[in-house]
C-alpha cells in the first residue's frame, strides 16, 4: 500500500517530478515532462506498477528529512539500531540530461542497505526488456529508456533489480538513474556528489534572486515559493497545478483528477505570488505562455491548457491501476478542459492588469483584453460549470458573475490608471449591469450570497467578494456571507469546505475534504474585515498541517487527520504566500485599491 499522502517528498527539474516517501521508495515519476506516462507509478497501485526503494535493510528507529537550504534537494537521515545513515535525493535542474540522483552518505556505524528498482514504463504497463551495457542496467520500453549507474552490484529477480550493500562513517555510494529516449544513445555518466552540490547552489541562486521574505512567516514562503518554482515548466513558462493525478479527495472515492496541466485560473494565483516575492522572469514567462496559449477566438478561450500549449486533453482511465488506497477510477487527461467557465476571464484581465505596472509589455498583452471584452458584454450572461468544475448541469454561479464584474473592472482601471484605449462609458455600463445582476439575484432574503439564484446553498468562493473588490470588507452582505461560511461550511478546528457535495450539483458522489484554498481565503476576508487575531491565529493552524518537508496538498480531512488529493497543490501554496504577505503588511491580496464602484456599495 502506497505511503500517506503526508509522507511524500517532491523533487522537481523543472520539466518533470517524482514523489519519494519517508521508507525511501520513489512511487512516482514521469520523464521527460510533468504530464508524461509515469515510469514509477506505485503510488497510484502497488510496487509492481513501478518504484526505486532506498533504504536500510532494518526497520529504522527514527526517520528526520529536510530540504537542503532554500532548495528541493532532499535529505532523509535514517537511524538504526547499528548506526545513521543518509540519502540525499535530488533531480538537477535540466540541462541536456534527465536525471534522479540518490546519493548514499555513511554518518555513523555501519548500516546495512536495501536497493529495489521496479521500472515500469506507461504508468505500469510496460514491463521493460533489462540488459546490462558497459556495467550499466539499461532498460527499454517502447519509446522510453533508463539506464541506472552505480557501483553496487546490481541483480535481477522476478522483473526487479535488487541490490544490498553496506555503508559505513564517511562512505558515499552513488546512484545515477537517467532517462533517454529509446532510439538514442544514453549521455554519459556524471559525478554524483558534484551533481548534488550544483543542484544545491542553483536553488540558492534562483532564491536569492526573489525578495527577501519577512518574519514571523518567512521561512514558510520561502519554501512555499520553491515549490512553485519547482511546478513551473521552464521550457514555456507554463506552471502545473499539481505534479501528480488521481490522488483521492476521498479516501476510496472517485473525485480522482489529473492535475499536470496548465489551469489559467490557478497560475493567475500564482503568479501575483511570484510578483510579490520579487520573481518577475517567472512571472513574465507565465503572461507569455498564457498569450500563446489562449491566441485565438476569446470564446473558445480554454481553462486550461497542456504545458506547451496543447489544447486536446482528452480524459482517459487506467482500468489496470487499482487506484491510491483503492480510490479509482485512475484518470489521465481531464475532460474538465472543455468546460465553460465564466471566472477565468476576471482572473486573466486582473492578472494582466497588475502585471501591467511590473513587467514589460507590448501591444499583444491589452489586444488580447480588448478581444474577451468583446466576448463577455454578451458572454457573461451564460450559464458555466464554475470554479469548482462541476460535472452536472450549468448554473449561473455568483463567484463567476462576480468574477465577470472583476473583468470590467479591470478593463475600466487600466483605461483610467494605464492610459489604455477602450470604450470607457460601454465597459462602466457593463460593469454596473453584472453587479446589479449579482447584488439582486445572488444575495438571499439573509443578505448572504449564495452559491446561484434559488438556492439558500453557501459555497466558499463567495469569499473572494471582498478579496476582488466587488464590495468592501465592512459591507454587511459581506459580513454575513463570511459568518455564514463560517458556520456552515467550516470544521470545528476551522477548515473551510468548498460547499456541501450534491450528487445533482456536481454529477458526483459525496465525499471530499476542506479545501486548504478556501480555508486560506478565509484567513484573507477576516484579515481584511479586520479580525486579524482571528486570521492569524487559522493561518497559523493551516501552517501546521504541512508535512515535515513544507508540502501541502489540495485538501484536508479534518476528521482522520490527513492530506488528500494531489501534492504539492500550487492554489495551496500560492494561497500561503499571498495570506502571509497579507498578514505581514508586505503584500496585497488582488488589488491596488477599491473601484470607485466598489467603494460607493453601502457598507450596512
Amino acid at each position: 500500500m502506497p505511503s500517506p499522502i503526508a509522507d511524500y517528498a517532491f523533487l522537481s527539474d523543472l520539466e518533470s517530478a517524482a514523489l519519494v516517501g519517508r521508507d525511501g521508495s520513489i512511487d512516482w515519476l514521469t520523464f521527460p515532462r510533468f504530464d508524461s506516462a509515469a515510469c514509477f507509478a506505485a503510488l497510484l497501485g502497488t510496487p509492481e506498477h513501478g518504484r526505486w526503494l532506498l533504504a536500510p535493510a532494518s526497520t529504522p528507529r527514527r526517520v528526520e528529512r529536510r530540504y537542503r537550504d532554500a532548495s528541493l534537494v532532499l535529505e532523509t537521515v535514517y537511524t538504526t539500531d547499528e548506526g545513521e545513515v543518509a540519502v540525499i535525493d535530488c533531480m538537477p535542474p535540466r540541462d541536456d540530461q534527465l536525471d534522479v540522483i540518490r546519493l548514499v552518505e555513511g554518518r555513523r556505524g555501519r548500516v546495512q542497505m536495501q536497493m529495489e528498482l521496479v521500472i515500469r514504463f506507461d504508468y505500469g504497463s510496460i514491463v521493460p526488456w533489462v540488459r546490462r551495457i558497459d556495467g550499466d542496467l539499461s532498460a527499454v520500453g517502447g519509446p522510453d529508456a533508463l539506464r541506472l549507474r552505480t557501483p553496487v552490484e546490481v541483480e535481477g529477480r522476478d522483473f526487479t533489480s535488487i541490490a544490498s550493500f553496506t555503508v559505513g562513517e564517511g562512505d558515499t555510494v552513488p546512484f545515477q538513474l537517467t532517462w533517454h529516449p529509446s532510439h538514442e544513445e544514453c549521455k554519459p555518466a556524471g559525478d554524483v556528489p558534484a551533481m548534488v552540490r550544483d543542484a544545491e547552489r542553483w536553488w540558492q541562486s534562483w532564491c536569492n534572486r526573489g525578495a527577501r521574505f519577512r518574519k514571523p512567516w518567512r521561512e514558510a514562503v520561502r519554501s512555499s515559493v520553491v515549490v512553485l518554482k519547482g511546478l513551473t515548466y521552464s521550457r514555456t513558462g507554463a506552471l502545473v497545478a499539481a505534479p501528480t493525478t488521481s490522488l483521492p479527495e476521498h479516501i476510496g472515492g472517485v473525485r480522482n483528477w489529473d492535475y499536470r496541466y496548465g489551469w489559467l485560473r490557478d497560475a493567475t494565483f500564482s503568479l501575483l505570488a511570484l510578483l510579490a516575492a520579487g520573481y518577475r522572469d517567472e512571472a513574465s514567462a507565465w503572461r507569455d505562455w498564457l498569450l500563446r496559449a489562449a491566441a485565438g477566438a476569446p470564446g473558445s478561450m480554454q481553462i486550461m491548457y497542456g504545458i506547451a500549449g496543447e489544447r486536446r486533453l482528452p480524459e482517459l482511465e487506467l482500468d489496470w491501476l487499482p487506484g491510491y488506497q483503492g480510490s479509482t477510477p485512475v484518470r489521465i487527461g481531464n475532460a474538465a478542459s472543455a468546460q465553460y467557465q465564466l471566472d477565468v476571464y476576471g482572473e486573466v484581465m486582473d492578472v494582466l492588469y497588475h502585471a501591467a505596472g511590473e513587467l514589460t509589455e507590448g501591444p499583444d498583452e491589452w489586444n488580447l483584453q480588448r478581444a474577451l471584452m468583446d466576448f463577455l458584454e454578451s458572454g457573461w450572461k451564460e450559464a458555466d460549470e464554475g470554479l469548482w468544475e462541476v460535472r452536472g448541469p450549468r448554473q449561473h454561479f455568483t463567484h463567476s458573475k462576480v468574477m465577470a464584474w472583476v473583468a470590467a473592472d479591470r478593463a475600466i482601471r487600466s483605461v483610467e490608471e494605464l492610459g489604455r484605449d477602450g470604450p470607457l462609458d460601454r465597459w462602466k455600463a457593463l460593469r454596473h449591469e453584472i453587479k446589479e445582476w449579482v447584488l439582486t439575484n445572488g444575495v438571499d432574503d439573509r443578505g448572504v450570497f449564495v452559491q446561484h439564484p434559488g438556492t439558500h446553498d453557501l459555497d466558499a468562493s463567495l469569499l473572494m467578494v471582498p478579496l476582488v473588490d466587488f464590495l468592501p470588507p465592512n459591507d454587511a452582505r459581506v459580513i454575513a456571507t463570511v459568518d455564514a461560511i463560517d458556520e456552515q461550511l467550516t470544521s470545528e478546528d476551522g477548515f473551510v469546505m468548498r460547499y456541501v457535495p450534491r450528487q445533482e450539483l456536481d454529477g458526483l458522489p459525496e465525499g471530499e475534504g476542506a479545501f486548504l484554498l478556501c480555508s486560506f481565503w478565509m484567513v484573507q476576508a477576516l484579515a481584511l474585515m479586520g479580525r486579524t487575531d482571528d486570521a492569524t491565529k487559522r493561518y497559523e493552524r493551516l501552517l501546521s498541517l504541512r508535512n515535515d518537508v513544507g508540502l501541502l496538498s489540495e485538501e484536508y480531512d479534518p476528521k482522520t487527520k490527513q492530506l488528500l488529493g494531489n501534492i504539492p497543490q500550487a492554489f495551496s501554496h500560492t494561497a500561503l504566500v499571498n495570506s502571509a504577505m497579507l498578514l505581514s503588511g508586505s503584500g496585497r491580496v488582488r488589488s491596488r485599491r477599491l473601484s470607485d464602484e466598489a467603494g460607493a456599495a453601502p457598507s450596512g
